[in-house]
């Protein structure tokens, strides 16, 4: 089988930040990439540097040395190619659910006539759970309804990348859960390359095909795990001895690495 073209790569890639009390350094010669169709997930400590690595492939800023590239070339600014969801909904209040979905295709680097918005709203909303909820405002939707009124504000405009930074982090256990599976089947129906950041190891090897593990900052790559279990993915999964055993094995590298952080939080003796 031949494997999957790179469409994103980090070539030894740092990243350093100004700050009243002198550089602050987040990112430290990362190098790794993500391949044409590939879930690939990186976990590690808050504040390691993981959403600075998601801003950069969405063109938000550049890193201080090295490289990230899409298809061979250095990304230089956002682009309607990369879809970004957060964990903050990322809707807006003052349009309702299909024209929250339509927005985009309103815009010039997505538009297309009334016709076609209209089909496209009307798919999304389907596929959403959202229809009869089209004339509705966001505030009256849930959590859950919210997160799904944003993935289909994303996927409307046909983007080749997904960039998720912590999407469902907000939610209870089990409306999370009922996202993961349909981000899932959404995903086997549509084909879609996707960048998720997350702290849930158990998110992380249930969605993934390659987990990269990231150390305490400057963060570095830690480990780079492949994920063998085969999709479609189903919630079963969850219980089987192989699933535990790579869960736990993330965990503790994690864990490893949250310690490492707490080390070097701890005041140093004079």
């Amino acid at each position: 089988m031949t494997e999957a073209r790179v469409r994103i790569a980090f070539d030894q890639v740092s990243v350093r930040f100004s700050t009243p009390k002198g550089a602050m350094h987040v990112v430290d010669d990362v190098t790794y990439d993500i391949r044409d169709r590939e879930f690939v997930s990186v976990i590690g400590p808050s504040g390691c540097g993981k959403t600075t690595m998601m801003n950069i492939v969405a063109g938000f800023m550049r890193p201080t040395t090295g490289s990230v590239t899409l298809d061979g070339r250095p990304i230089v600014a956002p682009g309607p190619d990369r879809g970004v969801i957060f964990q903050e909904y990322g809707v807006f209040p003052w349009l309702t659910v299909k024209q929250n979905i339509a927005f985009g295709l309103t815009l010039r680097a997505n538009r297309v006539d009334a016709a076609e918005r209209e089909e496209i709203c009307r798919r999304y909303m389907q596929l959403m759970g959202l229809s009869e909820f089209a004339d509705a405002w966001p505030r009256m939707l849930s959590g859950g309804m919210r997160q799904r009124l944003a993935l289909a504000r994303a996927y409307a405009v046909k983007p080749q990348f997904l960039l998720m930074d912590e999407p469902f982090g907000a939610l209870d256990a089990q409306t999370r859960s009922a996202m993961q599976d349909l981000l899932l089947d959404v995903l086997a129906a549509e084909g879609k390359t996707v960048m998720l950041i997350t702290h849930s190891v158990e998110e992380a090897v249930y969605l993934s095909r390659r987990i990269v593990v990231m150390t305490a900052r400057p963060t570095r790559i830690r480990e780079i795990i492949d994920v063998p279990f085969p999709y479609p993915r189903r919630p079963d999964l969850h219980e089987s001895p192989a699933f535990g055993e790579l869960r736990a094995h993330v965990r503790q590298l994690v864990m490893q690495e949250y310690a490492q952080q707490a080390k070097q939080h701890q005041p140093q003796p004079s």
